[in-house]
């Protein structure tokens, strides 16, 4: 199965720029469906990117973002050809992770 995490890193003067495209409902539990039954809340919960083992971006997300989240950080302290771990944890428990080489 593919992942649900696009993501690209490019490290320039000594800076990586991450952006990552998630894919993932992110349903409030709010929203109803069209029999007018309340969606059940189902979100990403906890989003963690990591380097050479190293967490270098934690995110505690909640109902209130939006479907398919993007996500853009910077940080320092990694060099082209590094490899990076982007992982998340659901509401439900369900998660997914994937690995990105910095270009």
């Amino acid at each position: 199965m593919a992942s649900s995490i696009r993501v690209r890193a490019v490290e320039s003067g000594g800076v990586t720029s991450l952006k990552a495209l998630v894919r993932h409902p992110m349903d409030s539990g709010f929203a109803k469906d069209s029999s007018g039954n309340v969606i059940p809340a189902y979100f990403i919960k906890l989003l963690t990117i990591t380097h050479q083992g190293k967490e270098v971006f934690v995110a505690h997300w909640g109902p209130a973002v939006s479907k398919d989240p993007f996500l853009e950080c910077r940080f320092k302290g990694a060099k082209k050809g590094d490899e990076i771990t982007i992982s998340w944890v659901d509401s439900k428990g369900e998660s997914d992770s994937t690995k990105a080489t910095i270009g």
